[in-house]
């Protein structure tokens, strides 16, 4: 199975931009017919899809963020990043990377899932 790790920063200030990465291990990231997506849960509230590359590097963002949203690559450290800019206390989530198959942005299913990293954002 694919293997995926968040890793960042747990605190970020407001106004400031947040930077993760995912890393993944037992796969590649540039694997046919994969795509790499960025997730969040905030407190008490549902998943939100915010982005994803897929494996040929065309990236795809949620509406609702796109303005904010970075996603990029390195296919040479099989990492994929995610960089949220102008954050408010509203962006306080735990961030997930996970990883499917389907082709659809937002997909309904994911194959396999990082654990998650809280971050919050201070006021």
């Amino acid at each position: 199975q694919v293997h995926m790790q968040e890793s960042g920063p747990g605190l970020v200030k407001s106004s400031q931009t947040l930077s993760l990465t995912c890393t993944v291990s037992s796969g590649s990231i540039t694997s046919s017919g994969y795509a790499w997506h960025w997730i969040r849960q905030p407190p008490g509230k549902g998943m939100e899809w915010m982005g994803a590359i897929a494996y040929d590097g065309s990236i795809y963002y949620s509406p609702s963020l796109k303005s904010r949203t970075s996603i990029a690559r390195d296919t040479s450290k099989n990492q994929f990043s995610l960089q949220l800019s102008s954050v408010t206390p509203e962006d306080t989530a735990v961030y997930y990377c996970a990883t499917e198959r389907a082709g659809i942005y937002p997909p309904q299913e994911y194959d396999y899932w990082g654990q998650g990293t809280q971050v919050t954002v201070s006021s």
